[in-house]
Order: C-alpha cells, then structure tokens, then sequence
C-alpha cells in the first residue's frame, strides 16, 4: 500500500538521496528539518484546527512529513524527546511540535514543524563525515527550491560549496503517483508504503500519550 509521503518526491529531495546513497557525504550522523506557516486570520475555525475532524494539529499536518524525511535517510529512529504545544492559535491541538530522535547507530534528528512561523519556511539539513546537505524551499510561497552541497575539504576550514536551484512547478504529487503506478506494474513496494507510515505514526503516537500542553 501506498502513502502520500510526496516530499520525498521534490527534486532537491531526490538529489540529496541521490548523493546519499553514492556515499558522496561518507556516514550520516544527523538531520535538521524545520517546516511551517502562519496560518490565516480565523484559521482556528478550519477544519484542520478541529480535533474531532484532523485527528491532531501540526505534528500529524506538517509534521509527519519531517520524521518521514529522517526516516528516510536514517533509517529506524525512536523517540527521545517529542513535545506538543499550543503556543499562539486558540484550539484545543498543538500548533507547535519538537522531537528529538535517535538511530541505533546514535545518528539524531532535530525536529520542528510549526504554524507560527510567520512566513512559509522549510528547511531540511543533512549532517555527515565528508559533507553536508542544506535543502531549502519547496517553491511557491515556500521559496525557490535549493539544494547545497558543502563539501569538507582534507585541511578543513570554509567547506567547498556546490548549489542547484530546481525552479519548475511542484510535481512531487505527479511523480508519487507515477511511482506507485510504477510499483503495481513492477509488483514491488512503492517508494513510501504503508509500513513507512505505520512507523511514523506509531512516534506520533508517542507523543501524543504525554498530551497537548
């Protein structure tokens, strides 16, 4: 089974996993990602603000596409730090969420999603040995799409920096459909199945037992 995971479908995203699984960066050691909005004058009265309606607030809006992204390049992480705010919007669900997980190998991802950034911001870093990936932006209201590859130089000091800049439409919806098109005629699973979100929700789950504060 599938599951809309699509920002693993935008094309920075895709290079960085590219780069990745060249080795270009040597071993991962951890992730940054920082996504959010501002929300809408009486957006406390949208449907997504309604508990009963959503399920949840930012953690499971924004939120859920963060930890699929440090899934996806970590690999298994478990909880040790997760937190859900209601900081700013009048509703009885978060709009604020913090996690801090962690990789059997020690790898750590840092996590913020929120709808009180203001301006439409996402952010995704990539932390290893050789190098680092910064991704920015995922066009629109989100800015241009970017990806930097800072490589560590042997004397180390200032890294060497490489960018590209990906300012087409977003099609990352298009090409995950294309890609479970692709797994049915292919009889394989598709790139974010159903096991991928079983094991994000179950850290959703996590933090929501310790309660919205």
């Amino acid at each position: 089974m599938k599951i809309g995971y699509n920002h693993r479908f935008h094309p920075a995203l895709l290079h960085a996993r590219a780069l990745v699984d060249e080795a270009a960066l040597g071993p991962l050691m951890c992730v940054r990602g920082r996504y959010g909005h501002g929300g809408r004058i009486g957006m406390e009265k949208e449907w997504r603000c309604q508990k009963s309606l959503s399920g949840g607030g930012e953690l499971i809006d924004q939120g859920v596409h963060l930890i699929d992204l440090a899934r996806w390049f970590l690999g298994k992480l478990r909880l040790d730090y997760g937190a859900a705010l209601t900081s700013y919007w009048p509703i009885a669900i978060e709009d604020n969420c913090f996690l801090a997980l962690r990789g059997a190998g020690g790898e750590m991802a840092r996590l913020h999603a929120s709808w009180s950034e203001w301006k439409n911001m996402f952010s995704f870093e990539i932390y290893a040995r050789d190098g680092k990936l910064t991704i920015e932006g995922l066009g629109g209201s989100y800015g241009l799409e970017r990806l930097t590859f800072h490589r560590v130089l042997p004397q180390r000091g200032p890294p060497k920096r490489r960018a590209r800049e990906f300012p087409s439409p977003d099609r990352s919806w298009e090409l995950d459909f294309r890609d479970l098109i692709r797994a049915i005629e292919e009889d394989r699973t598709p790139m974010a199945s159903i096991a991928d979100a079983y094991a994000t929700l179950k850290l959703v789950d996590e933090i929501y037992e310790r309660g919205v504060r």
